[in-house]
């Protein structure tokens, strides 16, 4: 959302709180219109309203100059295709191109009718080509069948004739050739047909053929050693070539059907040797004149292709800053003189003299006699919502916006995610081990961010996501080895970086005893959990205690957050009712029990107490008159307990009850000052309020009447219940069970949501656990053996599951949880995120875009 430096302009970043936003007016000249919404887009600070929504796309003024972009598109889109079909990549660069648009227009004409007609002829050239080597091929296996079949019959006459030179034998034939010879009209002269057949369609092929000539057919069939180029389809094919020998013009007839049926290519043949050879030798010259063009063809096609490449960005960027261009004056509206162009739109308020500026040069640069007219309108619209940010708080940003766009100038929790949401993290995640190959995974991206920046295309979804948060990733790997520092955890396995243990065994039986056979030797261990504690049978109750109380501590401090918060918002836009009567009785309920918690749970720690806490809390509501006992911290506590939970009770009603019938007076007092105000002034002093059906209205009657108007939280939320007409309408009834909706939720919310920070505590108890069953279970197990092949494969199966379970699925589980307790336990105690985002007009824009307009 608007990264700083996107359009070369952006203000100091204050994400706080939204840019102040303004809605304009310009009154532009035909003559300059097309420029000067290319001047705005190359600013990105202006985002057109649509003041045409009630036409449809064909009765737009600019319908003619975006199909003709559209068909420039599709030619491009065409060149395209051609391009990577034959792996000819663009290489030029996207900086504006000389050509002009209607320049462009009839070079891709050209362009694409001479790659259309170079096709063409490659592709009759090609499929010629295709059918002479088939007809080789039948040529000279076909011509294989007659020749053996040739020297099997003189092999056979010679043996014939031999036998009569030696005499009559038992095997000599009752009939000589005399007694053999008929009459030669009777006899039956066979024809023959050749061709391919595709190789897995050749058993069937011949037996249909059997079937449908009854036998009287005589097939043989030779196999093509490799792949054939299909003439028709242009793909590989296996192929076998086949000769049918068969007798009259009936079977002939069959035959060529079933040939076409099963795509039997047939080609002329002719049973002399000799011809056989002729042709073989025509065959093969023609071919090698049918290579030589189509390697000319493809070398000039290439040629071509990579002219084009040269400069097919450039004119694939214009093409969509033309169509971009149009699409947004089809968005304004024509003057009644049909002269002018009116548009509206948004833009940030420190934005206002870059706009002027990029007004007046368009003016000047299109030689237009009049200038552009700037106003700014006055309106209770409420305007997008524009943070300006950079490459490292955009992906934080992009976090929040997944729950919703903040509202116009509401208190943005981005400012404070920052931090927040990677130390969250690291609290389910800390161990500094992992917390350094996160990190080398995230410098790795931000090193190279440069080079991956030009190819996230070519990058995988999850690659490509993992890009974009780079940063965040960086500081949750940062926290992640600040907080495993604190638990002391490297791979599950600690470390004495800060000193000494302070705990020594009172002699050696107490190596695995609990921390009573030790006794304290030195200072306090300076910085984290003492080493000591790892291994123990204590480890798991003391770290337990630790961090499920931390965990509740880091929950009420945002919760807090959340509501002074809250504060900001009601203070920034001037509601008071929100401050009396959500944001003081909220922290009041809150502080008064989990508040109370946390201090008891500090008070404990600085005290060494043994009180039990939970016990406390419990029976602070079951009994507050009751003694404590053994479970009082400090003097005058059970008073303290009695007042808090007053506290709590009273705050509930003061939640619910006041606010609905505040907001009735105020409304009823809104609608007396405006019948008083149309009672007392002519309409030609009244203040114009513009509202969206203003834009409906003739210009003449509107842009020129508007007065700055001061905008409260409690004004807008009581005018929004007035109708188009006027008349006054308030549900008290809905407002009331609204209220007691949200006080229900807060009140509910503050213990199930302070329960929800226990996540907090799982998941690190879970993570360490992990982490120590890998280490000990695998590479210790493994180290056992004294073994170095099962050492290798017990390191290796200890990496995968580091990896793949602690550095790929723990991240991704702590990540979701982190993120819901922002989404839920934090931004539902003051963030509305009914907002919507500012999308200026930008040509920045369409640099990154892969797909063609």
């Amino acid at each position: 959302m608007g990264e700083a430096g996107r359009g070369g302009w952006c203000p100091p970043m204050d994400l706080f709180r939204s840019e102040p936003m303004q809605l304009l007016q310009l009154i532009i000249p035909v003559e300059s219109a097309h420029l000067t919404v290319s001047y705005l887009a190359e600013l990105c600070l202006l985002q057109f309203k649509d003041l045409n929504a009630e036409k449809s796309p064909f009765q737009r003024t600019y319908a003619t100059q975006i199909k003709r972009c559209g068909e420039m598109a599709r030619k491009l889109r065409f060149l395209k295709e051609q391009m990577l079909k034959n792996g000819v990549s663009p290489t030029g660069s996207t900086t504006q191109p000389d050509v002009n648009i209607d320049d462009l227009e009839v070079k891709l004409t050209e362009l694409e009718s001479e790659l259309t007609e170079i096709n063409a002829n490659s592709e009759k050239l090609q499929r010629s080509y295709n059918e002479l080597v088939e007809y080789k091929l039948v040529l000279q296996k076909a011509g294989e069948f007659f020749h053996s079949a040739q020297s099997g019959a003189i092999e056979h006459q010679r043996e014939y004739e031999s036998q009569h030179q030696i005499g009559e034998s038992i095997e000599t034939p009752l009939l000589d050739d005399q007694e053999l010879s008929t009459d030669s009209s009777k006899q039956v002269r066979l024809g023959f047909l050749a061709g391919l057949v595709p190789r897995e369609k050749s058993m069937a092929f011949e037996r249909i053929l059997f079937r449908a000539t009854r036998g009287n057919v005589f097939f043989r069939q030779a196999i093509v050693e490799d792949p054939v180029t299909d003439p028709v389809s242009g793909e590989q094919v296996e192929k076998n070539v086949f000769v049918i020998f068969y007798a009259g013009e009936k079977a002939k007839s069959k035959i060529l059907k079933i040939c076409e049926a099963f795509g039997a290519n047939r080609y002329p043949f002719t049973g002399e040797l000799g011809k056989q050879a002729e042709m073989i030798s025509e065959v093969s010259g023609r071919l090698l004149e049918l290579k030589t063009t189509i390697d000319t063809g493809l070398l000039h096609r290439c040629n071509l292709l990579q002219t084009i490449g040269v400069q097919f960005e450039q004119w694939n960027l214009l093409v969509r800053k033309e169509k971009a261009i149009y699409h947004t004056l089809n968005m304004l509206s024509l003057d009644v003189t049909k002269k002018c162009l009116v548009a509206e739109g948004w833009s940030p308020v420190f934005a206002t003299k870059m706009i002027q500026d990029a007004l007046q040069r368009a003016a000047l640069d299109s030689n237009s006699q009049v200038s552009s007219i700037f106003q700014v309108l006055q309106t209770r619209e409420i305007p997008p919502t524009y943070f300006c940010t950079n490459k490292f708080t955009s992906p934080f940003q992009e976090i929040i916006d997944s729950y919703g766009v903040a509202k116009y100038r509401e208190a943005n929790p981005t400012v404070y995610t920052i931090i927040t949401f990677p130390f969250l993290f690291a609290v389910m995640f800390g161990d500094w081990g992992h917390g350094i190959c996160l990190l080398l995974g995230a410098l790795f991206f931000i090193i190279r961010e440069k080079k991956l920046s030009g190819q996230l295309d070519k990058l995988g979804d999850i690659t490509e996501m993992t890009f974009g948060g780079r940063y965040v990733i960086m500081l949750m790997a940062i926290f992640s080895i600040y907080t495993g520092l604190i638990y002391n955890e490297f791979f599950s396995v600690p470390f004495e970086l800060f000193g000494p243990s302070a705990y020594a065994c009172r002699d050696l039986s107490c190596r695995d005893a609990t921390t009573v056979g030790l006794i304290k030797v030195r200072r306090t261990y300076p910085f984290g959990v003492d080493p000591v504690w790892h291994g123990t049978r204590s480890e798991l109750p003391f770290l337990n205690s630790l961090k499920m109380k931390m965990s509740i501590l880091l929950g009420v401090a945002q919760m807090n957050l959340g509501i002074i918060m809250s504060y900001c918002n009601a203070k920034f836009f001037g509601s008071s009712v929100n401050i009396w009567f959500q944001f003081i009785p909220q922290m009041i309920f809150l502080n008064s029990l989990f508040g109370y918690l946390s201090a008891l749970i500090i008070v404990k720690w600085c005290t060494g107490s043994q009180a039990d806490l939970y016990h406390i809390l419990i029976y602070m509501f079951l009994s507050p008159t009751d003694d404590l006992g053994e479970n009082q911290l400090f003097a005058g506590q059970k008073i303290l307990q009695q007042v808090f939970l007053l506290l709590a009770v009273v705050s509930v009603p003061w939640m619910l009850i006041p606010k609905p019938f505040i907001l009735k007076k105020q409304h009823e007092d809104v609608c007396f000052r405006l019948n008083f105000t149309q009672a007392l002034f002519v309409p030609s002093e009244i203040i114009y309020l513009r509202s969206d059906s203003d834009s409906l209205l003739p210009q003449r009657q509107r842009g020129e009447s508007y007065a700055p108007l001061q905008i409260t939280e409690e004004s807008v939320q009581i005018e929004s219940n007035h109708d188009s007409n006027g008349h006054e309408e308030f549900e008290f009834s809905e407002v009331f069970v609204h209220q007691l909706i949200h006080t229900i939720e807060f009140v509910l919310g503050a213990v199930s949501n302070t329960a929800s920070y226990l996540r907090l505590w799982a998941l690190s108890l879970a993570h360490s656990e992990l982490s120590s069953v890998f280490y000990e279970k695998v590479l210790i197990l493994a180290w056992g053996y004294n073994n170095v092949i099962i050492l290798i494969v017990g390191f290796i199966v200890f990496a995968f599951a580091t990896v793949g379970v602690l550095l790929v699925m723990e991240t991704l589980s702590a990540f979701l949880h982190a993120l819901r307790l922002h989404w839920v336990e934090f931004q539902n105690k003051f963030y509305e995120g009914d907002g919507y985002k500012f999308y200026p007009l930008s040509f920045s824009l369409l640099d990154g875009e892969d797909d063609m307009l």
